[in-house]
């Protein structure tokens, strides 16, 4: 059962958490699909415009990811920042806290990335973030014989499985 808060008007889960939007980007950077419950701060008032605010944000995973594998205490062999990192190598993150919000991040083997903005007391939703990837992003877009791989989508189907998706976290 979908539940909403009432201060911010975002996906509210069981225990009170609030998830504010989400964003899915392919290896390219580009910004695939973009959800949003709840934004207190109106995209105007920070980046500018959507498709602004989605290249901030795929320039902080691109940054995050790289200082993480260059700073990386166990790696013998640094890689010179920006060097392109495979899957699966080197140090890499799955969310950081802000006084604000915290970010979750998925990065997938396909490449596809998934960012999930929710309030900032929330523990790991990484388990989550791979239902979001498995079962709803491959089952309703990557199977989807209409789509086009790497191409920007709206699918109905998906948001309502994702928005019942997000109702339930917490």
């Amino acid at each position: 059962r979908e539940s909403w808060c009432a201060s911010c008007g975002g996906a509210r889960g069981s225990i009170g958490m609030v998830c504010f939007n989400m964003y899915i980007f392919n290896r390219n950077g580009v910004c695939l699909h973009y959800s949003e419950w709840s934004r207190p701060k109106n995209v105007k008032d920070g980046a500018g415009t959507l498709v602004d605010d989605a290249k901030m944000m795929f320039g902080l995973l691109f940054s995050l990811k790289n200082v993480c594998t260059a700073i990386d205490p166990t790696r013998e062999v640094k890689r010179p920042l920006g060097a392109p990192t495979p899957h699966g190598e080197g140090c890499s993150f799955r969310s950081f806290t802000t006084d604000c919000y915290k970010l979750h991040y998925l990065d997938s083997p396909s490449g596809i990335k998934i960012v999930l903005n929710t309030s900032k007391d929330v523990g790991s939703l990484e388990k989550q973030m791979w239902v979001i990837y498995s079962s709803l992003y491959c089952e309703y877009i990557v199977k989807n014989p209409l789509y086009t791989v790497g191409e920007p989508f709206e699918c109905e189907q998906f948001v309502q499985k994702l928005n019942k998706f997000v109702a339930t976290l917490g």
